[in-house]
């Protein structure tokens, strides 16, 4: 079916209803114009809310948590999936409404233009019904004065009293009306027939025409919004795998979160290193009373060889500062931070130390690796002039080394700390470093002896210090003594990184590179007690052995 045929009397229909479809696309553009606004408006509060609570954080404040860095990870997630949304928004503007509008334009401009074609081909059809029309009346009235003057000459001619020349004068004037009314009458014959053929003209081909151009105008107006339809669902299809990914993202981040490694670091954050307080003894102050032996009485045992207990030792001195852990903190707890640190507990303390001599020996070896270019810049200076001056680097050459001598002492003053939170004495040439710092520690780090080195991996082979023997195991009034009949479990092992003779009682002799058993930690004296494979037990030098305990966090090695 076609327009022009079916529908050639429905003009002013097809005009509204070409209006309609171009307001009903207008209308659905603006539909897509709040959509995307709503992406984009989305697209923003999720970015806001992902940078409310993702702030930009130091090095210090990073999250160690798994169940922390799980958030973080579906923040940046969520993120992403923002950035999709602005993806949707940006092409619904782009491929739809920018589309649409555009089309719109172009349909309005059409039909205006098709329209003006019909009202055209319409005013002309009424300009020639207009000129039939009026011959028609000229011709009408042509033959009514006609059949006037017919009326008269008949009159007069039959008239015996008329005379002669009326007549002739009403003859006369009944030949021109005669022909006046022949001559409107071939007019209107001609103005008909002329009519006719435009008329059929313009109801079988102007018109038809017009219509069918509206019809594809209409036609393809409608076949647009079937494609703006799919390529609206097609901007969302395309971004759905990648949203998909975040949502893969963000399942994998809750998988992650694992209970057990985030309370192995909240031990790893709070241990203090102290040891649990002791049993409180019994403090008998009935001693001095006068006793009746009864059977009923309750006695308390006496102390041997009558020694009265001493107050000011009947309660550990460890328990007593253990007591805040379970109640009311001591000042020292609640003290400002201090450069050592001293304000922390052991452990704590240990790793605030480690990480500032970490910290510390990377800016060290920097400074190093400046020098190193420095030095061999100016080495290139003295051997072509040309290039630049040698002594314009001195003074960067020497504020290098001012730094890096400023390094050095800082470095030596935290590990002569690290060295008494870890019970040894002097400075860290009269101990073993860690395994972190073996294996990690850059150029100019401190050898076995104490100096400093530039050379990697260099290893000095002579033996530190050796601790005073006499020294070896003193325990204090709260240590435990060991049960030769009953020995001791095995807490690690350890490798000989030197030879030692063991001549003094109590000691161990070892050969360099042999394997023991640790059967007692180092307490501070600088001696470890260990255990040959033979059986044979004793005492030797902590900083002559690389220890490898069994029981640490993570199952990692410590060295010592």
């Amino acid at each position: 079916m076609t327009w022009g045929t079916e529908l050639w009397d429905q003009f002013e229909n097809l005009d509204k209803h070409t209006q309609w479809g171009i307001d009903f696309l207008e209308r659905y553009s603006k539909f897509v114009k709040e959509r995307l606004e709503i992406e984009q408006t989305y697209a923003k509060q999720l970015r806001n809310l992902v940078k409310k609570y993702c702030p930009k954080r130091s090095k210090d404040d990073e999250p160690r948590f798994s169940s922390c860095v799980s958030f973080y990870s579906i923040l940046n997630e969520l993120n992403d999936y923002a950035g999709q949304r602005e993806v949707v928004a940006e092409e619904m503007g782009h491929k739809v409404y920018g589309e649409l509008m555009r089309y719109s334009q172009d349909l309005k401009s059409e039909r205006k233009q098709h329209l003006q074609e019909g009202r055209k081909a319409q005013q002309y059809l009424d300009q020639c019904w207009k000129q039939m029309d009026n011959s028609k009346k000229k011709f009408e009235r042509e033959c009514k004065e006609a059949e006037k003057s017919q009326i008269s000459y008949d009159r007069l001619d039959n008239d015996i009293n008329a005379t002669k020349s009326e007549v002739e004068k009403a003859k006369s004037q009944l030949y021109l009306r005669t022909h006046s009314a022949d001559e409107s009458k071939n007019e209107y014959a001609a103005q008909l027939q002329n009519f006719n053929g435009e008329q059929w003209k313009h109801f079988n081909v102007a018109i038809p025409q017009i219509f069918k151009n509206l019809q594809d105008m209409d036609e393809r107006r409608t076949v647009k919004l079937g494609e703006t339809y799919r390529s609206f669902a097609d901007v969302e299809r395309r971004v759905v795998p990648i949203i998909s990914k975040c949502l893969e993202g963000m399942v994998t981040a809750a998988k992650a979160v694992d209970q057990r490694k985030d309370s192995a670091i909240v031990v790893e954050s709070f241990k203090s290193g102290f040891e649990p307080p002791g049993d409180y003894p019994f403090e008998d102050y009935s001693q001095n009373l006068s006793r009746t032996g009864s059977d009923n009485t309750i006695s308390t045992p006496k102390n041997e060889g009558g020694v009265k207990p001493d107050p000011k030792h009947s309660i550990s001195k460890t328990a007593k500062n253990k007591l805040w852990l379970f109640g009311k903190k001591p000042k020292s707890a609640l003290a400002p931070s201090l450069e050592d640190f001293s304000h922390l507990p052991p452990e704590q303390r240990r790793k605030r130390l480690q990480a500032r001599i970490d910290e510390l020996s990377k800016e060290l070896q920097k400074e190093v690796d400046q020098r190193d270019a420095l030095n061999k810049m100016k080495d290139v200076y003295e051997k072509n002039p040309q290039m630049g001056d040698p002594q314009s680097l001195q003074p960067k050459i020497s504020e290098t080394m001012c730094n890096m001598e400023k390094l050095r002492s800082e470095i030596h003053k935290n590990e002569s700390w690290l060295s008494e939170v870890e019970g040894k004495v002097g400075t860290r040439g009269d101990r073993r470093p860690s395994a972190d710092v073996n294996h990690h520690a850059p150029h100019g780090r401190e050898s076995p002896e104490g100096s400093y080195t530039d050379v990697p991996n260099q290893e000095h082979r002579s033996p530190p210090h050796q601790p005073d023997p006499r020294q070896a195991h003193q325990p204090d009034e709260f240590d435990d003594e060991f049960d030769d009949d009953d020995p001791l479990p095995v807490i690690g092992h350890c490798k000989a990184l030197y030879s030692f003779n063991g001549q003094n009682e109590g000691t161990l002799l070892m050969k360099e590179n042999e394997v023991l058993y640790i059967i007692e930690e180092d307490k501070g004296d600088g001696w470890t007690r260990a255990r040959k494979q033979s059986g044979e037990e004793g005492y030797v030098p902590t900083s002559y052995v690389e220890i490898a305990m069994e029981k640490n966090s993570k199952g990692a090695v410590t060295y010592i």
